[in-house]
């Protein structure tokens, strides 16, 4: 099949949410599988000069670089793009992007249309008014107009289901490579840090991510265990003033390669204190490098880490505080953790069979279709 995929900044990912490592391991994968696949790329992210990778056709395109026209900017020229392609399959990504549906279903009725709701990202703070109704619209389209509405956590299914009850609609989680587990060796050079020495969180550095929260619970603790902030973003600059000149606090601004696999590798603790996700790749990950989690109690964290994980109340500082204290005091409580989660992401979050349920999905839809 050729497959168009839509929505995402672009590949190779140097920086950037879920949705990006999402599209990037599944293009890839495709590809392996003996599929063409075409991935658009916004000119801001990915080298325009960049025609391929890893034998995924790229294809950049520019955007209005502003918060509220970047995404449908570049979707929209995507979506004309594509329109004058010969492809079996069209998948956007994101209910933003998926506003524009509409738009190639006009122009190719016979092709199918899958779409991947990542998150209810209306909740991000830092939309406004008009925004945060546009992406309800998108979500809307993505939930009524694609042929198939792929979920990528149960708790978002359960709500398509709830609210748009017509649509077709199933659950496809993220998944994730099963990593090396790799030595301190940069992150002992560049910030001092020895294994299990310190709290990990990797997120980008936005409002709905809860990091206030994990700095605020974390400067009343009294443990010799740093604080480790891996990600940027536009609130990056306010949280280091809230995080004032505390000596054990440490952002490292966005890493990948071997320097994030050794801040995975060696972490005591990772804490995912989000209001709001999808389904966090970022989660995941610290699963399949061993991380003991301790997560926010919202759905869709509590999906992941299952009975079995650790959790505290959304946004409670005091519980989150009262969470990590006991925890760092409970060395075989940790220890038992880790496997356990390992074990969940290992069986549940496995790519290679998530890619051929995706492909499951392509092939019902040019079935029903044609």
């Amino acid at each position: 099949m050729k497959i168009a995929l839509i929505g995402q900044k672009g590949i190779p990912v140097t920086h950037g949410g879920g949705v990006e490592k999402h599209v990037e391991n599944l293009a890839v994968r495709l590809v392996e599988l003996g599929h063409e696949v075409i991935v658009y790329t916004r000119h801001s992210y990915t080298d325009k000069s960049l025609k391929e990778y890893k034998g995924v056709k790229l294809v950049g395109l520019p955007s209005v670089p502003t918060k509220n026209l970047d995404a449908i900017s570049h979707t929209f020229l995507a979506a004309i793009d594509v329109i004058f392609r010969k492809v079996d399959v069209v998948h956007f990504h994101s209910i933003g992007p998926s506003s524009l549906i509409w738009l190639v279903k006009l122009f190719k009725p016979r092709t199918p249309v899958v779409s991947t709701f990542h998150s209810q990202c209306y909740h991000n703070q830092k939309w406004g008014f008009f925004a945060k109704n546009y992406l309800r619209f998108g979500e809307y389209m993505c939930s009524q107009k694609a042929d198939t509405v792929i979920t990528v956590s149960k708790s978002l299914l359960s709500h398509v289901m709830k609210k748009y009850p017509t649509a077709h609609a199933r659950y496809i989680p993220n998944g994730v490579n099963i990593p090396e587990i790799l030595p301190a060796q940069e992150i002992k050079d560049k910030w001092g840090l020895e294994p299990g020495s310190y709290i990990l969180n990797v997120s980008r550095l936005v409002a709905n991510k809860g990091i206030e929260y994990l700095i605020d619970a974390y400067k009343q603790l009294k443990t010799d265990k740093k604080l480790v902030i891996v990600g940027d973003g536009v609130m990056e600059e306010d949280l280091k003033r809230f995080a004032g000149n505390h000596p054990n606090i440490i952002f490292t601004g966005n890493q990948n390669g071997q320097t994030l696999g050794e801040l995975f590798s060696n972490a005591q603790i990772f804490v995912q204190p989000s209001e709001s996700e999808g389904l966090s790749i970022a989660l995941l990950e610290a699963m399949s490098y061993r991380n003991p989690c301790l997560v926010s109690n919202i759905p869709a964290n509590c999906e992941v880490v299952g009975d079995s994980g650790f959790s505290f109340k959304n946004m409670d500082v005091s519980d989150l505080k009262a969470k990590l204290e006991e925890l760092l005091a409970s060395p075989d409580k940790l220890k038992a953790n880790q496997e356990t989660m390992y074990n969940k992401v290992v069986q549940e979050y496995d790519w290679s069979k998530i890619v051929n349920d995706i492909v499951a999905v392509y092939a019902q839809g040019k079935k029903k279709i044609n």
